[in-house]
């Protein structure tokens, strides 16, 4: 436990695993802490994950994965924020172009009505689903 706290006093990252009642509280304090399915509740409950085989032989493979999914997560936030702001960009100007002409110059889509702003952006969500499908599953 004493040598954790010293190595995140250093700035770095600590892994554990472990499987028993001492390692509880090391798991605890570890900042990727991965208990096995075969150890005690304590140890489980103070993990951040439960390796259901029980073999530490796959940590490697646990942080690889780790970093995959987090990658495509953030890439899949990414998107999805610049995606919003780009159909605010393109409903908005529709939406209020008959009240203000001057937001028609904005209206690139030239989409006449709110409905048919509201309506592309709708379509647009349904087929990029559709490819964001296989970043999800990577």
């Amino acid at each position: 436990l004493a040598l954790i706290r010293e190595q995140q006093a250093q700035g770095r990252l600590v892994a554990m695993t472990g499987d028993g009642t001492n390692d509880a509280p090391a798991l605890a304090q570890a900042d990727v802490a991965v208990a096995m399915n075969s150890g005690t509740q304590a140890a489980k409950e103070a993990g951040n994950m439960v390796d259901l085989d029980s073999s530490p032989t796959k940590l490697i493979q646990i942080v690889e994965i780790g970093k995959q999914m987090l990658m495509t997560r953030g890439s899949l936030t990414t998107f999805s924020i610049a995606n919003d702001v780009a159909k605010y960009f393109a409903i908005i100007p529709a939406a209020f172009a008959t009240t203000y002409p001057q937001l028609a110059a904005l209206n690139v889509m030239h989409l006449a009505t709110p409905a048919s702003a509201v309506m592309s952006a709708v379509i647009f969500n349904a087929l990029i689903i559709v490819f964001l499908i296989p970043l999800a599953l990577k």
